[in-house]
């Protein structure tokens, strides 16, 4: 008997030291042996595991936090220069992103006729002689509003056709399997450079003005073209060739019009982009025309809401199931309701709290909005959409950037951030009716097609034809 209930209890103690294997006190994944294989412990981290896409993401981290130096110091260049306008900020931000509107479908057909390692590895060049001439016009005083303005658009210029290859590119560092989280992933690391290079660029240009800010990011660049450079072909999930020989932009936005999870984040990302999404214009202005503060507090703004960011990245990156328009709608509306609180906040310390769930909310829109733009895409035009995407998203900036900077000028710093709140929430419910309205009425009106019926079974097992026809079914048209 004793020796019986000794193997009974080692079978139960075998047992349940395999269940527990699985599992940790948070109820989380834990590493273990299934078949002799390693299981990630989360989606975040299986995706981490393509070498490509680490060594891609190391490299933009770095090469990120270097661009937010610089437009965090370029801001507080003009604002030096100008006597604080807001108008010149304004103009600054717009000029940046007007070549978007320009160019930015250029570089969407660039990036499906080429291979977008090479011309990624062209652009991001080009933006690092940008920022060492600036740095070397900043350090030696030779420095003026009209030098700034012109280098933001030059810049502007590389980052348009910059921007297509960059997004699509990262499906084919993973793969369409792992896309979403790639994509939240990379956002997650863009945030994290947006938390700590407005910050430390705040500090540095407290410590030692502007002009070494801009040779930093210079430098910067030298991490991302090494990340590109050490990426190997082999293990890349690129187009078949014989899809770059066709890329009419046309074709595109047939594709867009034609698909309702295409249209919905799109149109959605265009006023959001163009009213929303103008945080690089309203907290400098905030913080200097309404706190009364310097180039520290800024600093410190920016981060609060890159860190609110950063945390919607994270979360995002570790979701399993795909993004859907009820998730990107409810995230606009969200995101529209604190920014428009974030502008009736009485204090400095109030602003920077709400600016945290702000941020939350904001990624969670961009991420959205990205990932279904890209999984729904066709893989031989997703350059070509991910423009067209960019294009509303970036390029409304011209428009939306000067408006911020008029309103503010006119009625204050906080009404910019109450109207481009209520217009980004309004459009997301508005849009979504309209899109949803629109693909039920083109279901209704689709053409009845007949469709063949399998032939029935009889209870005797065996198929047997139908003699009377089917009745037709409704089918989309083609």
């Amino acid at each position: 008997m004793s020796k019986h209930r000794r193997v009974r209890s080692s079978d139960r103690t075998q047992a349940l030291r395999a269940r527990l294997a699985t599992l940790d006190v948070g109820g989380r994944h834990r590493r273990v042996r299934s078949g002799g294989k390693r299981r990630a412990p989360s989606e975040a981290l299986a995706t981490l595991g393509a070498r490509n896409f680490r060594r891609y993401l190391i490299g933009q981290l770095v090469s990120n936090i270097g661009t937010w130096m610089q437009r965090a110091a370029q801001d507080l260049l003009v604002l030096q220069l100008t006597n604080n306008s807001g108008s010149a900020v304004g103009i600054l931000t717009a000029l940046q992103f007007l070549p978007q509107t320009l160019f930015g479908l250029s570089g969407g057909v660039f990036a499906d006729r080429f291979a977008k390692r090479r011309l990624l590895i062209v652009t991001q060049s080009a933006m690092g002689v940008q920022s060492l001439v600036l740095g070397v016009l900043t350090v030696a005083g030779a420095v003026n509003l009209w030098a700034v303005y012109v280098l933001a658009f030059l810049l502007g210029t590389a980052t348009a056709l910059d921007s297509p290859a960059r997004n699509a590119f990262v499906s084919e560092l993973v793969g369409k399997e792992r896309l979403a989280n790639a994509v939240s992933l990379n956002s997650a690391q863009f945030n994290v450079a947006r938390a700590i290079g407005p910050a430390v660029a705040g500090l540095a240009v407290a410590a030692a003005g502007t002009g070494p800010v801009f040779l930093v990011n210079a430098a910067s660049y030298l991490a991302v073209l090494y990340g590109l450079i050490a990426i190997r072909g082999d293990e890349l999930h690129a187009p078949e060739e014989k899809n770059r020989g066709n890329t009419r932009l046309s074709d595109a936005f047939r594709a867009i019009r034609a698909s309702p999870d295409l249209l919905l984040p799109i149109a959605v990302i265009a006023f959001v982009g163009t009213f929303g999404f103008n945080f690089q214009v309203t907290i400098s202005l905030i913080a200097i025309t309404v706190f009364n503060s310097g180039s520290a507090a800024f600093g410190y703004l920016s981060a609060a809401y890159a860190i609110g960011s950063l945390v919607g990245a994270l979360r995002g990156a570790g979701k399993r199931k795909p993004p859907t328009g009820r998730r990107l709608v409810t995230a606009t509306v969200v995101f529209g309701a604190l920014e428009a609180l974030s502008g009736l906040m009485p204090g400095y310390a109030a602003f920077l709290l709400v600016l945290v769930p702000t941020g939350l909310a904001s990624v969670t829109v961009m991420t959205t909005a990205n990932a279904m733009t890209q999984l729904n895409a066709d893989p031989g035009m997703r350059g070509r959409i991910v423009s067209v995407y960019l294009l509303v998203l970036l390029g409304g900036t011209p428009v939306g950037a000067p408006l911020v900077g008029l309103v503010s000028d006119t009625l204050g710093a906080r009404f910019s951030l109450i109207l481009g709140g209520a217009i980004s929430a309004m459009a997301a419910i508005g849009l979504s009716a309209v899109i949803t309205a629109r693909s039920r009425t083109t279901r209704e009106s689709a053409p009845l097609t007949a469709v063949a019926s399998p032939p029935p079974i009889s209870i005797d097992g065996h198929f047997h034809r139908e003699t009377t026809p089917q009745p037709a079914s409704r089918r989309p048209a083609a």
